[in-house]
C-alpha cells in the first residue's frame, strides 16, 4: 500500500484535492490511551460506519496537519490534548470509497498517524458522528471488521 501510495502521488501533482475524482490523499489518527488499552472511534453519521478520526486533505499537503484537525474537529478534542506519538506514518491503508449520493466511487491514500491522549478528558463529539468513545483494544473488531482494523489493533499490540 506504501508503493501504491507513492506512485499515486508522483503521479499526480493535485494528489491532496478531492476533486481529483480517480482518488486522493486522505489522513486519518489512530488514537490511543496512554496505556494503549483503548482507542477512540466514532459512529460516522454519513457513512454510518464506526471509523477512525479523519478526513480528506482539501488541498493541504501537510497530512500531518490534516490528521490532527480533523481529530480534533470530529471528537470535540481540544488540538493542544492531542499528542502525535511519532512524526512516521503508523500506517497506509489504500481502499475504495463505493458510490453513494455524497460521492462518486474513488480510492482512499489514507496516511494513519498514532496520536494519544488523556482517556480521562471529556469526549464531546460534533455533528459528524452519532457517538464517539473509547473501545477497548481487544474489541476494535466487533465495531469495524475492515482488514485495515485488523492491521491497526496488531500494530498496536506491538507497542
Amino acid at each position: 500500500m506504501a508503493e501504491k501510495t507513492r506512485q499515486f502521488v508522483m503521479r499526480h501533482e493535485n494528489c491532496f484535492d478531492r476533486d481529483l475524482l480517480i482518488g486522493h490523499v486522505s489522513g486519518s489518527a489512530w488514537i490511543v490511551n496512554p496505556a494503549r488499552t483503548h482507542v477512540l472511534l466514532m459512529h460516522h453519521r454519513k457513512l454510518d460506519m464506526w471509523l477512525q478520526p479523519g478526513g480528506h486533505a482539501d488541498g493541504e499537503s501537510d497530512i500531518l496537519r490534516v490528521i490532527l484537525n480533523e481529530a480534533s474537529e470530529e471528537t470535540g478534542i481540544s488540538i493542544d490534548d492531542l499528542r502525535l506519538v511519532d512524526e512516521q506514518i503508523f500506517d497506509i491503508d489504500v481502499h475504495n470509497v463505493y458510490e453513494s449520493v455524497h460521492d462518486n466511487r474513488h480510492i482512499h491514500y489514507d496516511i494513519r498517524f498514532l496520536v494519544e491522549i488523556d482517556d480521562l478528558i471529556p469526549i464531546p463529539g460534533n455533528h459528524e458522528s452519532h457517538q464517539v468513545g473509547w473501545i477497548p483494544l481487544e474489541e476494535v473488531r466487533r465495531f469495524n471488521n475492515a482488514l485495515s482494523f485488523h492491521r491497526l489493533v496488531r500494530k498496536t499490540g506491538q507497542l
